[in-house]
């Protein structure tokens, strides 16, 4: 899943895909590059980040929608806002990424029971301007299936399918590092839940921390130098059995999965 952010603000690359045509051309790039499908967000969920209003996150998004989906592309629509998430569906959206799982807006669950789309429910507590401060959990691994599967209960009491479920532990998402390495650690049990899991850990700050002699103040590296990282841990999710993975570059990680496969191909010859 190759990420279009068509935002000014969002954490690795606010601003360079805000334009329209720009957003559009980067969509392009990324399937060309091996990306299957294209998570398309008009509001960034960085910590602290400010909502936009639901206007403007349709503005931002559904023209940029609409043309790579009349490509061909399989297109997600990154979105808390159930009137968002109906307008990229019919503007040629095949699946709703809902950070929230559904919780943000209680339209959200009735409108894709109706449509039968893909849902990805992500583990969410709060939005972006609080969300750090729900950072704590008896056990990071158990608090977060628990209450994914309290999700799954919501959704399918509100008409959603059991097949069009998908789950997102929510990397980053009031959780510090520590909880994150926690549930990267964890993650088959995720997905021994029996749903596709999505795995969204790209350039998230955890991952720039990553020198030991470093100490917990350290500035983390910026965003673009996360690649690297970003790979090993799709690799990791990969292993544990994960449906799909969110970057924002893809070449590395389709890199990553490419040499997993021929290490697996050769032991089954072997």
């Amino acid at each position: 899943m190759g990420v279009v952010n068509v935002t000014p603000d969002s954490f690795s690359d606010g601003g360079r895909w805000f334009e329209p045509q720009a957003a559009i051309a980067h969509g392009e790039l990324l399937l060309e590059q091996g990306a299957d499908l294209l998570d398309i967000g008009g509001e960034s969920t960085r910590p602290g980040a400010a909502r936009p209003s639901e206007e403007e996150e349709l503005t931002r998004v559904i023209g940029v929608v609409r043309a790579l989906a009349d490509q061909g592309a399989r297109v997600s629509i990154d979105t808390m806002r159930s009137r968002v998430a109906a307008q990229a569906l019919e503007a040629g959206a095949q699946l709703v990424n809902d950070v929230s799982g559904g919780l943000a807006d209680p339209q959200m669950a009735p409108l894709v029971a109706s449509v039968g789309v893909p849902f990805v429910a992500m583990h969410w507590r709060a939005h972006s301007a609080q969300m750090d401060l729900e950072a704590q959990y008896a056990d990071v691994v158990t608090d977060v299936i628990a209450e994914l599967r309290q999700r799954v209960t919501g959704l399918l009491e509100a008409g959603v399918g059991h097949g069009s479920i998908v789950l997102d532990p929510g990397f980053g998402f009031s959780k510090d590092a520590g909880h994150n390495w926690q549930l990267l650690a964890g993650l088959d049990q995720v997905v021994g839940l029996g749903y596709p899991v999505l795995v969204g850990t790209s350039r998230k700050r955890f991952l720039g921390r990553l020198d030991p002699q470093a100490g917990p103040d350290a500035e983390p590296t910026p965003p673009t130098d996360r690649d690297s990282a970003t790979a090993a841990t799709s690799l990791l999710a990969a292993q544990a059995g994960a449906w799909a993975v969110r970057v924002h570059d893809v070449p590395s990680t389709r890199d990553a999965l490419a040499v997993w496969e021929h290490v697996r191909e050769a032991g089954s010859h072997g």
